[in-house]
């Protein structure tokens, strides 16, 4: 495909992205049969945050790059509006820091959420100073070019996981998470479900009750195999 900007990309409604937000990734995960985790198994992508204690969702403005370049981070600022999270990734491998200061002014001020990248970012003291939060798959302070085209808007591969523009991205201290724009509120009422039923649990334990006992895993023990006995026992074989 030629290298494209595409412009009129279809969100996610914003309501189901802010109450997808409050959940955090391990409950969507979860509550969506445990799928959408980004950069797992063998994909070869380990997204880290650059902060701590932050919990974001928006919706995905994507970005597909030349490795080494920034130019199309460039062009996609102008694609970015309020509630927005941007993902950039890259043809081939990167670790270069195309992403710094200047970049989160920009964003931060159109009221985009955050920033997903297979690549480097630099200036993390800044960022974090800022208050934009970053997941990214390195640091380094190793500068780019702009002069390669690459598409805003388009499909793209992040850790192993289809992204596409408009989808839900929710990213905390845990990980990156997508969550398709056509699935957000099937997947946002399977996690208010979800919660629902881990208020109860968490009541439970507090009360002192055993998770064996709550989730009736006692008899999975036995069935397994696995026998209780003293220490006695135990040392007497």
């Amino acid at each position: 495909m030629s290298p494209v900007i595409v412009t009129d990309i279809a969100r996610a409604d914003a309501a189901t992205v802010d109450a997808l937000a409050v959940h955090g990734v391990a409950t969507v995960h979860e509550a969506m049969g445990r799928t959408g985790l980004v950069g797992t198994g063998f994909s070869g992508i380990g997204l880290r945050p650059i902060q701590q204690d932050v919990r974001v969702a928006g919706t995905a403005v994507t970005v597909l790059s030349h490795p080494g370049d920034n130019l199309m981070i460039h062009a996609a600022v102008e694609q970015c509006r309020s509630g927005d999270l941007l993902v950039v990734a890259t043809t081939s491998p990167s670790t270069d820091g195309a992403f710094g200061e200047l970049f989160a002014t920009a964003l931060h001020a159109r009221g985009v959420r955050g920033l997903v990248t297979t690549t480097g970012v630099r200036d993390t003291a800044e960022l974090r100073a800022l208050g934009f939060p970053v997941w990214a798959s390195a640091v380094c302070a190793q500068g780019t070019v702009k002069n390669t085209p690459g598409s805003i808007n388009v499909p793209v591969i992040v850790g192993g996981v289809l992204i596409r523009p408009g989808d839900v991205v929710v990213a905390d201290d845990d990980g990156v998470l997508c969550v398709p724009r056509t699935d957000a509120a099937q997947a946002l009422a399977a996690s208010d479900a979800r919660f629902e039923k881990e208020e109860a649990d968490r009541a439970a334990y507090a009360g002192g009750q055993l998770s064996l006992d709550r989730k009736g895993l006692r008899p999975t023990l036995t069935d397994l195999g696995i026998v209780y006995m003293t220490q006695q026992e135990y040392d007497a074989g």
